[in-house]
């Protein structure tokens, strides 16, 4: 089956910086559209970030902050994440999608301390 095994979640402090890596197995890399998706307690999931076709898009928070890219040799898929708020934490999730299939990782803590 399909496995998206995240990392580099953790603390960080207002301003700081973090890089999540996400890689992927079981599936045809690249080919896939790949994402980052967030939720808070309390919040609905919302999209951060995708990576399609040489295509990048972003939550309007995140433009300018945020950088997703991707490693096709490697299976991997990473979020940039520079001068963090508050508010960006989360738990991050990466996200896959393969013809009409979607795959979803198991999640990974941001917390950022004002």
């Amino acid at each position: 089956q399909v496995q998206l095994v995240e990392s580099g979640g953790g603390l960080a402090q207002a301003g700081g910086s973090l890089r999540l890596s996400c890689a992927a197995s079981g599936i045809i890399f690249s080919t896939n559209a790949m994402g980052w998706y967030r939720q808070a307690p309390g919040k609905q999931r919302e999209l951060v970030a995708t990576s399609s076709g040489g295509i990048t898009n972003y939550l309007d928070s995140v433009k300018g902050r945020f950088t997703i890219s991707r490693d096709n040799a490697k299976d991997t898929v990473y979020l940039q994440m520079n001068s963090l708020k508050p508010e960006d934490t989360a738990v991050y999730y990466c996200h896959a999608v393969q013809g009409l299939r979607d795959y979803w990782g198991q999640g990974t803590q941001v917390t950022v301390s004002s």
